[in-house]
């Protein structure tokens, strides 16, 4: 019986993506053993070369923030086992130790270079981009090498990886391939000639090793984010936090901040305009602490040079009308829940030391934000600035969950919003249960 009209455009479509991924799959495994076979090859250093290597490997891996995704809670660092949530469903970090059969025990350098410079495993299997890759394919091979003898200098932990929880057909060889072929490409790092070698030091830190992008970049409907270079903000999936645009000097202030302030910022997760929260003070506490002056200075000149060179682009704030009855609702609030710790008129408190205890809310960058998400997530959950050696008693702020309603948290917002020469729009109460009810507690 001839087939139907409908049967045949219907196989043919089938034929023309099973073609597409046989291409795509062929086209990226020869690439793959092109690259391998090109490859840069590790010369030998000696045993004293190798120690300082091992030092340099872990200081890079906190640079890289590594722990944080290759450490469950309860666990051995850097064994993996640590659930990352997509909206795809979940990824389980791998086993970083060099254990000879459930971590990297049998890797050579080449194979872990191929895994931060091409995305792809011992033995050529393709890696989820929950793994930056797009951002480690940045790294030198000098950085690679340190990285690994550090890794290969770990007591080596048994424990076998758990399989990734993704939907059909993410995750799939030939689904990775596809999406590889239309947002991945290795980007190494290239300094600009017209700029200083500190300005390139922080370009190489931000883009690589930092990945600042994976966070400060928007992604699109396929979990991509932009170039390596896109500081551009945006909301952070699944975790919903909203990653502010680093070349917004509204946004960040990081135009005008001083230089000190934003080294301070990285360092301590403090400064005398700002504290960081959220995924941010996690990047602070297991990663930019530990970094050296030079290096913290040429991140802090980069991000700097970007938010200039951007600057006047900003579209100004405009504080929208309030209602009288969310303005009445929001400062009764204010004034039982928020004014004994942030002061009448929102000034806040600092401590004897100097450093901010509860941070002035008036003229606040965060607080004005477009997208009030970040202020909803402290309300609702409440938190800590990180612990570190400059700031080593950060005052918490305490959730209110429990305690406030969707409508006294959009009340309250918009009463620091729209007060103390704040410009910043309304909250809205459907606004905070979306937010409430996307965290699933």
């Amino acid at each position: 019986m001839k087939p139907s009209r409908t049967t045949r455009i219907a196989w043919g479509l089938i034929g023309t993506l099973l073609a597409l991924v046989v291409y795509v799959v062929a086209d990226n495994w020869g690439s793959f053993w092109f690259e391998r076979a090109s490859a840069p090859t590790t010369n030998h250093v000696s045993k004293e070369g190798h120690a300082a290597q091992i030092e340099r490997g872990q200081y890079l891996a906190r640079v890289g923030n590594c722990i944080a995704c290759h450490s469950a809670k309860g666990s051995t660092p850097m064994a993996g086992g640590r659930r990352i949530d997509t909206p795809f469903g979940s990824v389980f970090s791998s086993n970083l130790t060099p254990d000879p059969t459930s971590g990297i025990g049998q890797w050579n350098s080449d194979d872990f270079w191929q895994a931060l410079h091409h995305g792809r495993s011992k033995g050529s299997r393709l890696l989820v981009p929950a793994f930056p890759y797009n951002h480690t394919s940045v790294i030198t091979r000098e950085d690679s090498d340190a990285l690994l003898a550090w890794l290969h200098s770990l007591p080596p932990v048994q424990q076998a990886p758990t399989p990734h929880a993704l939907m059909w057909p993410v995750g799939t060889q030939p689904a990775l391939a596809v999406w590889r072929s239309l947002f991945f490409k290795p980007t190494p790092f290239v300094a600009d000639t017209r700029q200083s070698a500190e300005w390139n030091r922080g370009a190489y830190l931000v883009q690589g090793l930092g990945h600042c992008a994976a966070c400060h970049s928007p992604r699109n409907a396929l979990g991509a984010s932009g170039p390596v270079n896109d500081l551009s903000g945006g909301l952070m999936p699944v975790v919903n936090w909203y990653a502010p645009d680093l070349t917004s000097d509204r946004e960040t202030g990081l135009a005008s901040t001083p230089l000190a302030e934003i080294v301070r910022l990285l360092q301590t997760g403090s400064s005398a305009q700002a504290q960081t929260s959220g995924p941010m003070a996690e990047v602070v506490q297991h990663g930019t602490q530990y970094m050296n002056p030079a290096d913290l200075q040429a991140m802090a000149v980069y991000l700097q040079s970007r938010a200039q060179k951007a600057k006047g682009t900003d579209t100004p704030a405009t504080r929208a009308p309030v209602s009288l009855r969310v303005a009445e609702m929001g400062l009764k609030t204010y004034d039982r829940h928020c004014a004994q710790c942030h002061g009448e008129q929102g000034q806040g408190v600092r401590s004897s030391s100097g450093q901010i205890a509860y941070p002035a809310l008036a003229v606040n960058r965060a607080v004005q934000l477009r997208d009030p998400t970040n202020l909803v997530q402290l309300v609702l959950y409440g938190g800590y600035s990180p612990a570190t050696a400059g700031h080593p008693r950060p005052f918490g702020m305490p959730p209110f969950v429990l305690e406030l309603d969707d409508r006294d948290i959009a009340a309250v917002l918009t009463h620091l919003r729209t007060q103390w020469g704040n410009q910043g729009g309304e909250v809205t109460p459907l606004q905070v249960n979306r937010i409430r009810a996307s965290q699933d507690h």
